[in-house]
């Protein structure tokens, strides 16, 4: 699997990156954001959402709707699952991550996925991205040893606790949160440490 960038003309299936946005002060709020050996993620933070950023992303980003900033920080580097929303999802690296992303029009009708199919993205530190809601993802890789930082911007509500019933067949069996589907296995997982190469 080749690491490919998120400048690239392949990128443009999954997503785009973004523009015209001063990320400074966010950035520099990430600072104060812990970095654990494993992978976290808060998904909302009062003082990032307090930033004039903030509404700049609502209004911009997700036509007014209300949203909510957090983060994903941590070490990883392994595939473990895939998750999408019904909404996109926007990205900012504060240091290099490599996602690894695939289509929701390819899950089978049983709801499996062929990882093969995963394909592997630099954001280079300070890019912004916009996921698509078709687009599966999930937590970053780390490029460097000292781990990786993102902010993630979402629609309000998203990945937090169910507060209704869900059915136990078909999609709904996936849905592990607010406007989270999640397809995985708790045992297996694929280590893409050694597969990974730079193009």
């Amino acid at each position: 699997m080749k690491i490919q960038n998120v400048a690239d003309d392949s990128f443009r299936r999954y997503g785009k990156v973004l523009e015209g946005y001063d990320f400074a002060e966010l950035l520099k709020e990430m600072k104060h954001t812990p970095v654990p050996e494993d992978v976290t993620y808060v998904p909302s933070v009062e003082e990032m959402e307090a930033l004039p950023v903030a509404k700049e992303l609502q209004n911009k980003g997700y036509g007014g709707l209300p949203i909510e900033i957090g983060y994903c920080n941590g070490h990883n580097k392994k595939l473990n699952g895939l998750e999408y929303h019904r909404s996109s999802e926007i990205n900012v690296a504060v240091t290099d991550l490599v996602l690894l992303l695939g289509h929701q029009q390819d899950v089978e009708r049983d709801f499996t996925y062929d990882t093969s199919k995963v394909e592997a993205f630099l954001v280079p530190a300070g890019t912004a991205i916009e996921v698509y809601a078709t687009t599966l993802h999930y937590a970053p890789c780390h490029v460097k040893e000292s781990g990786f930082q993102c902010v993630v911007v979402l629609p309000r509500g998203t990945n937090t606790k169910l507060t209704f019933e869900k059915d136990s067949e078909g999609e709904d069996k996936f849905l592990t949160a607010k406007n989270k589907w999640l397809i995985g296995h708790e045992e297996v997982t694929v280590d893409i440490a050694k597969s990974l190469a730079y193009s």
